[in-house]
């Protein structure tokens, strides 16, 4: 009789990532209720922005800052299920850094009783000051290399022409500027834009499940266990907190959880070596950020706006689409553009 046993069957990868993706389900879907009363009992509420639909103000007070909770659901599985490797610790430290910030924006939030908490600015240089510690490590200690593949050529651009090296305590430092500065973008970008998405009930928490998932497949594709179970973590992770984040939502992620999944995102993408395929797989992020640039500019340059009211998830509700609607309908676009992105991978790895 074969031994069916889970501790027989975690031995075998798809299993482990399946078994991963569960495991930090139940956690989350089991701690969050516990989790809603004590936000409760702190007065913990999310701060609707005066400017945004009208409809969203019955929000106002909502239990916000899940991000907590997912995220720490998130680093406990994955030391249970996986072993720590210098890449997932890499993506993990991205994760937690953001996650950090974003609890700092959010606590501000709540102290001040008003949608704005750290400064843009501020948020930004400290997103840069993460992604370029986060970059310098991948590079000189988690063997990242500074080249980058073109999807589907099976060709690489090489971003360490432009080097520099300092000494560290006896130990050369290389700083790649060019690979620096893309990596900088890609998770200031992604960190923001996932921010961005986080407007409607549901859509941030389902879309990076789907691209997390997505991230899961590529790096088991290439062998890389211990990044698909992180990356299927976080998948289990968000779809626990859908539970309680579905229309009408009884809790928000905060910028705790956007801020950190986005970087998360990110990171994957950087030690998966999938860097240029970021922008399709996580597309629903780049039409986001997109849409308030081209408001942004639209307006300043004509006095006009392109969009009804951006991000442009907003813009589908003045136009009179429910807000399920919405959140269903961009959680298709975004498994499209992560399938294809999954799917021009995988004939990349054959091309190769």
């Amino acid at each position: 009789m074969p031994d069916l046993s889970v501790f027989s069957i975690a031995r075998y990868p798809t299993y482990q990532v399946f078994l991963t993706a569960v495991a930090a389900l139940v956690a989350a879907g089991a701690l969050f209720p516990l989790w809603i009363r004590l936000v409760r009992f702190r007065n913990i509420g999310q701060q609707v922005r005066a400017d945004g639909p009208q409809g969203h103000l019955v929000k106002q007070g909502t239990p916000t800052m899940g991000g907590v909770l997912i995220l720490l659901v998130v680093t406990t599985v994955y030391a249970v299920m996986g072993k720590f490797d210098r890449s997932s610790v890499l993506v993990l430290g991205a994760m937690l850094s953001c996650g950090i910030l974003g609890f700092v924006d959010d606590y501000a939030k709540v102290l001040k009783e008003r949608s704005l908490g750290v400064t843009p600015r501020a948020k930004i240089a400290w997103q840069v000051a993460i992604s370029v510690v986060f970059c310098v490590l991948a590079v000189n200690w988690g063997g990242v290399s500074a080249q980058v593949a073109l999807p589907v050529l099976g060709s690489q651009v090489d971003l360490g022409v432009l080097v520099s090296h300092i000494d560290v305590g006896g130990l050369d430092v290389s700083l790649p500027w060019l690979y620096m500065l893309l990596v900088s973008v890609m998770v200031v970008g992604t960190s923001n834009t996932v921010n961005l998405t986080d407007g409607l009930d549901g859509l941030a928490a389902g879309t990076v499940t789907i691209v997390a998932f997505a991230y899961a497949a590529i790096a088991f594709r290439q062998n890389h266990l211990e990044v698909a179970l992180l990356a299927a973590g976080v998948a289990g992770s968000c779809i626990g907190f859908l539970w309680y984040n579905s229309y009408p939502a009884d809790i928000f992620m905060g910028d705790t959880g956007s801020l950190g999944l986005g970087a998360a995102v990110a990171a994957f993408a950087v030690v998966t070596k999938t860097e240029l395929l970021l922008p399709l797989i996580g597309g629903m992020y780049v039409i986001e950020g997109l849409s308030v640039i081209v408001q942004i500019v639209s307006f300043k340059l004509t006095g006009k706006r392109v969009l009804r009211m951006a991000p442009i998830h907003h813009h589908f509700e003045m136009k009179g689409w429910s807000e399920t609607k919405v959140m269903v309908r961009f959680w298709i676009v975004t498994g499209i553009l992560a399938g294809a992105g999954f799917a021009l991978f995988f004939v990349s790895t054959i091309r190769r």
